[in-house]
């Protein structure tokens, strides 16, 4: 007989405790299963246009953020920044999200997800052109600051509704939003692409990536799940237990491999293997199309294998990839390595996100809050770890 795969921990009876399958309805703090006296039917068409909407937000954050990267240029000819006070400014909207991810646990369990994802979804859809026309320096760190809040907050609030959906469907879907996100990010690169090339003007474009963003989300939150707020509020600061300490811990190290793959891909394949801008360039997008399809992939994965096989499979994958990249030094098999990695670490985060709603003790806003705010500094200090190793080591960067 085939051993059941390997599962989180969830709150449930310990005589349930060796079900196989850890995506049940009771996933505590979602409180997402219907009545019972709904139908199976009717069920069934609630938990799609859940999903839908649900699916919609995460497509729609990855492309806001998209479009607002290749202004960032704009924003430092127009401040006459350098490059470290340019650093300086952006750290600001990394503040914003670090602040901001615990708060909005702590609000879920009091308001809801529908309404702090509502809220902050807009909210980010209104402010992202704001930046662009700061007329100061201090009131453009102030305006990247409230941009990186309401990301940090909707990343929370969009992923417990997530896991509410997920509970609806009692099978592993979480991969697939993030699958959307990351869809959403190349649909919103390239289309800032394709207007930087024309003769839409900067301010333009973020006007209509606002428009056309608020708009759909004015149709799509009314579909979002009711979650009600927790029935005692939590201590905010009490400290986490082991299980969210392990689980916040991969995330810093999942995203840390992230970030690193972000800011040093390209200076790798530029200045250590000495290829082309262009080629260049090609590092993170192998890196991206790889890890969108593994997101993909990665519910029907989760569901076969389990999660902790899952992550142990891909975390061996990225460092496989990694070191391919790293070792070999030819441009190619850089290429083919940075989307191993890419593939590798896909689903490190949606598991992990999924896992905390399943910690015994903890609301799921508090502990994806949590888990998301650690995983948050691991993305930060990942170009920093390869930078500092780079120098002191005789790594190729």
């Amino acid at each position: 007989m085939r051993r059941a795969a390997k599962s989180f921990p969830t709150r449930t009876p310990r005589s349930k405790r060796a079900s196989p399958n850890p995506w049940t309805p009771a996933a505590a703090g979602v409180h997402a299963v219907p009545p019972a006296h709904m139908t199976t039917a009717r069920l069934d068409a609630s938990a799609v246009r859940a999903r839908r909407a649900v699916a919609t937000v995460f497509f729609l954050n990855g492309a806001v953020l998209a479009s607002w990267i290749p202004h960032i240029p704009a924003v430092k000819a127009a401040h006459a920044l350098g490059d470290g006070a340019l650093g300086l400014v952006l750290l600001a909207m990394a503040a914003g999200a670090i602040v901001a991810m615990p708060i909005a646990g702590v609000l879920i369990g009091r308001l809801g997800s529908r309404s702090m994802t509502t809220a902050t979804a807009v909210g980010l859809a209104i402010t992202v052109p704001v930046p662009l026309v700061a007329p100061s320096v201090p009131l453009l760190a102030a305006a990247l600051f409230m941009l990186g809040a309401l990301n940090g907050a909707l990343d929370v609030s969009m992923n417990v509704q997530a896991l509410a959906v997920e509970a609806r469907y009692r099978r592993p879907i979480m991969s697939s939003f993030h699958a959307l996100f990351s869809l959403g990010g190349l649909v919103g690169a390239a289309g800032a692409a394709l207007v930087m090339t024309s003769t839409v003007g900067d301010r333009a474009h973020l006007l209509l990536t606002s428009a056309v963003a608020s708009a759909t989300l004015a149709f799509v939150v009314r579909r979002l799940v009711t979650t009600p707020p927790a029935a005692s509020v939590e201590r905010p600061l009490a400290l986490p237990g082991r299980g969210l300490v392990a689980l916040g811990g991969l995330a810093f190290l999942g995203l840390l491999a992230e970030g690193a793959m972000a800011d040093w891909s390209a200076v790798y394949l530029r200045d250590s293997l000495r290829t082309t801008a262009a080629v260049a360039a090609l590092g993170f997008g192998a890196f991206s199309l790889a890890m969108t399809a593994g997101r993909f992939a990665g519910d029907r994965m989760v569901a076969r294998f389990g999660p902790v096989r899952v992550l142990r499979a891909s975390s061996a994958l990225a460092a496989a990839g990694l070191a391919v990249a790293l070792l070999i030094g030819s441009a190619p098999i850089a290429l083919i390595g940075f989307g191993t990695v890419g593939f590798g670490i896909a689903n490190v985060i949606p598991v992990l996100f999924s896992g905390a709603a399943n910690v015994r003790g903890a609301g799921t806003g508090s502990a994806l809050a949590a888990v998301a705010t650690t995983g948050y500094f691991g993305f930060l200090a990942g170009p920093a770890v390869i930078g500092f190793t780079a120098e002191l080591t005789s790594l190729p960067i």
